[in-house]
């Protein structure tokens, strides 16, 4: 028994040095530059899979075994590491850390549950709106961890108005109202926004989050990282039709039909089909609790006092940044690109880099000029003396210091991308991806649309069970050779089955967001399956028809591109 506890206890360590000992014959009875990259890719997905190892040191498999078997050099392999996305990235993670410092995050989140009342439905299409738009621009692990609490604390004041509703009627006083005579408002719940690391995965969240009970609401801590926006086109550096106007125009329709099927079926599914009863916005029809629960957001949302200057100065690079990137090149009119006579050397990276690097260098204090100035030293020091008793930023440094940006940057994420640009750029010396690509012929009796449903299909099944960064970085490189294979526009398969990748929303494994809802002990497994069964279905559905109707105009997908056709005839020669 003691012998089985220790195997149990060393399952990673002996799966590391099982897998490849056993997948050894492959190069050696077959020794070829094909069998040699299948060897690489095969270990490394079963590392990333099982997750044995970090996910970032899976990446680092291609680093080393590539050279040693002589398929891509080291300096090629080590190219492979650092793309145009890992500057794309770096801004991004800029203002994010800004917005996480300033809390303009939680003042979003609050903001939108006053506009929505205390009524069931109101509340359920709020708190998915805020969700989805703080996930537009934060990791979706980073955003569910800071929705979640102010929910749980909105649940506990709606279930625990009537108790106390009955306590006031059979004693002449509640006890909440004593609380406020003698203390004020310290005894009332507070909601604190704390943030889960992007990078853990599903398993270890049992062990890290720490569902605590202070005063009724569950806190959850951890160091908050976030996640990079999906990869596209850059396996095809010339397919400059995938940008962030078009990808915006695509994905913006389907976000907001999925967002309110989505709402539709957890309604139906929980509150019922009377719309009009858990919807309305009368003020006559509140009940008490409903009351109550409104009062208790406002006084969390008044506490955050006035918009800060601070706040004022990221939401101004917020949109400065997103208008930027829309209108560098839109695609169905010119932009601000074509203002330079060289083409193609400015993307969506420089300007995320550009207003990042200014972040760290406008001071978090507003500037003050004499002649217009009406607030004295004296107050200014009072204000930063305040700022520091209370744990906030110290306001005498710039927006945002290198320190701060180094605790939410995900390096591990920039190394699995680039684990994925290795593996793909193996698969393309190698001749693999071309030997893979024939094998798959027997689909090319199939329509284009079944070959993209096909792999939907596929990639949503196994993200259930597999993080999403291992199942796009594993699927991608396939699917590439697929296409191309069977001369389908690669970007037909490859937007589909990215965004259906995000769909991970049956069990708790499933990804961290799942686990953290589920560790909150509201839903049962047998909830959160049939609630993303629907979602599930819904989204696939919808993005199916996304990408048959205006996806094809869009990304040209009736043809068989130029850029694909370069890249396939570079592979067989």
């Amino acid at each position: 028994m003691a012998v089985w506890s220790e195997l149990l206890r060393s399952k990673n360590l002996l799966l590391v040095i099982s897998i490849p000992l056993l997948l050894l014959p492959l190069p050696l009875l077959h020794p070829s530059s094909e069998s040699s990259c299948a060897y690489v890719l095969i270990v490394t997905a079963v590392y990333w899979v099982s997750e044995a190892v970090p996910l970032g040191a899976a990446a680092l498999v291609p680093a080393f075994l590539f050279p040693l078997f002589g398929v891509l050099k080291s300096s090629e392999v080590a190219a492979e590491y650092v793309k145009n996305t890992t500057l794309l990235l770096m801004g991004v993670i800029c203002l994010a850390a800004s917005v996480e410092k300033w809390n303009l995050h939680k003042r979003i989140a609050l903001r939108m549950v006053m506009l929505s009342g205390a009524k069931p439905g109101m509340l359920l299409m709020c708190f998915m709106c805020c969700t989805a738009l703080l996930s537009m621009w934060l990791s979706n692990t980073s955003s569910t961890a800071m929705v979640m609490p102010i929910a749980d604390a909105v649940l506990q004041q709606l279930t625990s108005a009537d108790e106390e509703h009955e306590g006031t009627v059979a004693n002449g006083s509640s006890a909440a109202e004593n609380g406020q005579q003698k203390g004020g408002k310290q005894n009332q719940p507070s909601i604190e926004l704390i943030f889960i690391n992007e990078e853990a995965t599903a398993k270890d969240l049992s062990k890290l989050i720490q569902s605590k009970n202070l005063n009724g609401v569950h806190m959850i801590a951890n160091p908050m990282t976030f996640v990079k926006p999906a990869t596209n086109g850059h396996r095809y550096p010339d397919a400059e039709v995938v940008n962030f106007g078009t990808w915006f125009v695509f994905s913006l329709p389907i976000t907001i039909v999925v967002l309110l099927l989505t709402w539709v079926w957890l309604h139906w599914l929980f509150l019922g089909c009377n719309f009009r009863e858990t919807c309305s916005l009368s003020k006559k029809k509140k009940t008490r609790q409903e009351e109550r629960s409104e009062r208790r957001i406002q006084e969390e949302y008044e506490k955050l006092g006035k918009m800060s200057y601070q706040e004022k100065v990221t939401v101004f690079f917020f949109i400065l940044m997103t208008l930027l990137w829309f209108t560098r090149e839109p695609g169905f009119v010119p932009g601000w690109e074509s203002l330079f006579e060289k083409k193609g050397f400015r993307t969506d990276a420089t300007v995320s880099v550009f207003l990042g690097f200014l972040l760290f260098l406008i001071p978090s204090k507003r500037p003050q000029f004499t002649c217009f100035r009406k607030r004295g030293p004296d107050q200014d020091l009072k204000e930063n003396t305040k700022e520091k008793e209370e744990g906030g930023p110290d306001l005498d440094g710039p927006m945002l210091t290198w320190q701060e940006f180094q605790k939410h940057m995900p390096w591990e994420i920039v190394v699995l991308v680039g684990g994925g640009y290795a593996l793909a750029a193996g698969c393309k010396t190698s001749g693999l991806s071309t030997w893979i690509g024939r094998q798959m012929e027997c689909l090319s009796s199939l329509p284009s649309w079944a070959v993209s449903l096909l792999a939907c299909v596929l990639v949503s099944a196994v993200t259930e069970f597999v993080s999403n960064p291992a199942t796009i970085t594993i699927f991608l490189p396939i699917l590439c050779s697929l296409s191309e294979a069977l001369y389908i526009n690669p970007l037909y398969t490859l937007i589909p089955v990215t965004m259906c990748i995000s769909f991970a929303v049956m069990l708790p494994v499933g990804n961290p967001p799942n686990a953290i809802v589920y560790n909150y002990g509201h839903c049962q497994i047998k909830d959160m399956v049939k609630a993303g069964l629907g979602v599930n279905l819904i989204g696939l559905s919808i993005i199916i028809v996304a990408i048959n109707t205006w996806g094809i105009r869009l990304f040209q997908l009736d043809t068989f591109p130029e850029w694909a056709m370069i890249h396939n005839n570079t592979e067989h020669l």
